[in-house]
């Protein structure tokens, strides 16, 4: 356990918090108008070691060995000068600060952190945090690493993997997305999960990666809803198929001869998962726990709201959820940001995907902040007899939506 305080006069910033791995969805900017919950669990902290808002610098004023320094392998538009390592926390985790008024930032339904940290400590009204709760954001709050001390406390040992995957919970594929709804509309819908997006663009980059321009075959069911459109896509047509497969605690071990696995990431260490026997030329492709733990053991009924408690005994007769209205789309900018990331992208065929990633052939196969359209909540009835087909073969159930 850790606590936070501030660097000019030491009074404390934060209640204790146990350290765990920055969640794939933390730079995710989701739909248009829409409330996203708070990204970090109650008690916990995340260091990004990424830079994280301004100032800013465009790319043709970034020489190529600095953006290759910085883990940059391809164009992006823009870089950020901040000082890397913000520690991330929860809202409510917060003690012994207030917002500073003018550092609204340039946000239509909250705080978005564009002017800089946004909370001052109390004691010294030195500016230590930035406040992040707009529309479309995830709620959270970064601690500026030059403003603020991390005083050690408690170590506690990582849960194994045994018990993760005993007792860790799965992220449903499906939610309902609240919005700023005015009286003449619902405040929400129903759709794919944020964080799958967001998982899957990360992990689709990686598919790239190792697919080295040759066709790629995933798992059929809810693995083929998410991957399989966007692989067809992207890559050319033709045999044989490299093969992933989902491996990890508690699983079967995967076949001699299996390319590519689909692995979770741990977390709190945010370590990938291996096998005790690894393939050599395996390539290990990362998920986060709550999303692998879904596709290993899909639920036929997601959670719905209801009062009072079902007794044991009683057979459920309730429908179940309604399926989103749209085909899968991965999270454009994690995987873009993901991507350039990654060596490979170095590559011919994989600058051309990034360079014509807002053309027709593929801006379809991504989720874009801030532009939905009315073919999101109307879809053709075809993409939605795909849709149900890959989820009736994930669940075992239901059929016919």
């Amino acid at each position: 356990m850790f606590v936070f305080v501030c660097a000019g006069c030491g009074a404390g910033l934060t209640t204790p918090l146990s350290q765990v791995s920055l969640p794939i969805h933390a730079r995710q900017k989701y739909g248009n108008g829409a409330q996203l919950p708070v990204l970090m669990e109650a008690g916990t902290f995340a260091v990004d070691p990424d830079p994280w808002g301004g100032p800013w610098r465009m790319w043709d004023e970034i020489d190529p060995g600095e953006a290759e320094a910085r883990g940059i392998y391809a164009p992006v538009y823009a870089l950020s000068d901040c000082t890397p390592g913000a520690s991330v926390i929860a809202p409510g985790d917060i003690r012994g600060t207030r917002l500073i008024p003018e550092k609204r930032g340039g946000a239509c339904c909250g705080l978005d952190g564009a002017d800089g940290p946004n909370m001052a400590c109390e004691t010294c009204d030195l500016p230590v945090a930035t406040r992040i709760d707009d529309c479309s954001l995830w709620q959270a709050v970064r601690l500026s690493p030059d403003a603020v001390h991390r005083v050690d406390g408690i170590h506690t040992a990582s849960l194994s993997w045994a018990e993760l995957a005993d007792k860790g919970e799965g992220t449903p594929p499906f939610e309902p997305i609240a919005t700023w709804g005015g009286r003449l509309r619902s405040n929400h819908y129903w759709s794919w999960s944020p964080q799958w997006e967001a998982a899957a663009g990360h992990a689709l980059a990686h598919l790239l990666v190792v697919s080295q321009g040759q066709p790629v075959e995933v798992p059929d069911g809810l693995t083929a809803a998410v991957f399989q459109r966007a692989l067809d896509t992207l890559l050319p047509a033709g045999t044989p198929k490299q093969r992933a497969v989902l491996a990890g605690p508690g699983q079967p071990p995967p076949d001699a001869g299996v390319d590519i696995l689909l692995v979770p990431v741990h977390p709190q260490t945010g370590q990938t998962w291996t096998p005790a026997s690894p393939t050599a030329s395996a390539y290990l492709v990362p998920l986060p726990l709550g999303v692998w733990l879904w596709l290993v053991s899909p639920q036929p009924h997601l959670p719905v709201p209801t009062s009072g408690r079902i007794p044991q005994d009683v057979l459920r007769d309730d429908p179940p959820p309604l399926l989103p209205n749209h085909l899968f789309r991965a999270d454009r900018e994690t995987f873009l940001h993901t991507l350039v990331r990654l060596p490979a992208v170095r590559s011919p065929w994989l600058r051309t995907i990034v360079e014509n990633l807002t053309q027709s052939t593929s801006a379809d196969l991504f989720q874009q902040s801030g532009n939905r359209t009315a073919s999101d909540s109307h879809a053709s009835q075809s993409g939605q007899d795909l849709l149900s087909n890959h989820v009736n073969k994930a669940t075992g159930s239901w059929a016919g939506q």
